[in-house]
């Protein structure tokens, strides 16, 4: 079933505000290093407002975060490898730094 525009501003918004909590960044700072204003971000994260894709891809790079088109079908397999593992001996094989240390 496909998801509602809002539904999707959620979850986009969602996606980022916890990234960027988890890379321990204000929106301010996101905001700046994407071009932006702080209100225009805070809009975003808050799902109540969509985005250009130039906006999101710059928003994407502050984070970290990659904006990628994969074919439709394909979502449900991504989403696998995209959720949290509580088994460390089962981490997605996309993990490049599996311990969170960016500097090996």
């Amino acid at each position: 079933m496909a998801r509602s525009e809002s539904e999707s501003l959620l979850e986009i918004g969602q996606l980022l505000k916890v990234t960027r909590k988890g890379r321990q960044l204000t929106q301010e700072q996101v905001a700046d290093m994407a071009g932006i204003s702080r209100p225009r971000y805070r809009e975003i994260e808050a799902g109540s407002s969509s985005a250009r894709t130039t906006t999101l891809i710059n928003i994407g790079r502050a984070l970290g975060l990659e904006l990628m088109l994969i074919p439709q079908a394909m979502v449900p397999a991504v989403g696998v490898l995209l959720r949290p593992h509580d088994d460390v001996d089962d981490l997605p094989a996309f993990m490049a730094h599996p311990d969170g240390d960016e500097n090996v």
